[in-house]
């Protein structure tokens, strides 16, 4: 009977020994087909990032080839886009905004005046005052690059930028006469980077001014054209960034 009893416990430990034995066997078995997945979701993942950046790069391209387009008409500004997109995003970090880090506000500064394709060249290039219809022709440039941008969808902040770029703080800018933080911020810090990039290079009816004088002009039109928190962030950026950004777009 001892036996029989023992033959018994033997043959159940032997089941369970086995029955265990599967079960580390379907545990090891799930644990690598979980490791598979993992391995196939890391590598999906990498193709994804990759894709997306290729398609970051293409967005890039297109709106620096469009910021190219237009500036190609006047030889007087250079690379007056990528110098001015250059200032806003100094400007911007100093001001320790998050849209410095915003590519479609980068690519809104890029693109501020692409509504001038619409200005005839007798306009833009006018060497005198424009009488009242041509300026009222000219101040519909940000209107029409709004409307040239509207269906693109990544450029959603972009557009904004567009629109609002020659908006001054005190209302009295174009074309929709906002007024204070009405006004985007990111237009806001793109009229104080527009004006130093005008101000400090050449044009012909005038020669360059230094970094200091366009500091004054900017300090004393802070509270009127001027954002007073945009212009303050712009007191913030060395002179020798400015520097930098004036050599490196020429």
């Amino acid at each position: 009977m001892g036996d029989a009893a023992a033959d018994a416990r033997d043959a159940e430990l032997a089941e369970l020994r086995a029955e265990l034995a599967d079960q580390l066997t379907l545990a090891a078995e799930k644990e690598l087909q979980l490791e598979r997945y993992a391995a196939d979701l890391r590598e999906t993942f990498k193709q994804e990032r990759s894709r997306a950046q290729e398609l970051r790069d293409s967005y890039v391209a297109t709106v620096r080839a469009l910021a190219n387009a237009v500036e190609a008409r006047d030889a007087y500004t250079g690379k007056h886009a990528e110098r001015v997109a250059a200032y806003g995003l100094a400007i911007a970090r100093a001001a320790g905004l998050k849209l410095a880090d915003d590519p479609q506000v980068e690519f809104g500064f890029l693109l501020h005046d692409i509504g001038k394709v619409a200005v005839p060249d007798a306009i833009l290039f006018k060497p005198e005052p424009l009488n009242p219809g041509e300026r009222t022709l000219m101040e519909q440039h940000p209107v029409v690059g709004w409307e040239i941008l509207r269906d693109v969808d990544f450029l959603g902040q972009a557009k904004v930028v567009v629109r609002s770029h020659h908006e001054r703080w005190d209302g009295k800018g174009y074309p929709d006469g906002l007024g204070g933080e009405d006004i985007p911020v990111a237009a806001r810090i793109f009229a104080v980077a527009d004006t130093l990039d005008a101000l400090t290079t050449d044009r012909p009816y005038r020669p360059s001014r230094s970094f200091d004088e366009a500091r004054v002009i900017v300090e004393e039109a802070t509270g009127t054209q001027f954002d007073p928190a945009a212009a303050a962030a712009f007191a913030q950026v060395p002179d020798a960034e400015l520097l930098r950004i004036a050599e490196e777009h020429r």
